[in-house]
């Protein structure tokens, strides 16, 4: 199973901080996670914001990534400054 991380504001929108989930067979890149997580989670896009990161075993990607259930990944909201 993948770990899936939610940073900041993300961890409110998706009410919770971490999950294990069995990726579908349909899943294999970053691009299609974002899509299927945010329509399983009825997430209203927030998961499809370009400005969402993704970091992938602590190595932040860009899109398409490959990922498989025995990665760590996360998802991090942009950095507000000040």
């Amino acid at each position: 199973m993948a770990e899936i991380l939610y940073f900041g504001r993300l961890s409110d929108v998706t009410g919770t901080l971490s999950e294990h989930v069995s990726l579908p067979t349909s899943v294999r890149d970053t691009s299609a996670l974002r899509a299927w997580l945010d329509d399983r989670k009825t997430l209203d896009g927030a998961l499809l914001e370009p400005s969402v990161r993704l970091a992938i075993n602590n190595e932040i990607v860009a899109d398409p990534h490959p990922v498989g259930d025995a990665d760590e990944i996360a998802f991090m909201p942009p950095v507000g400054g000040g």
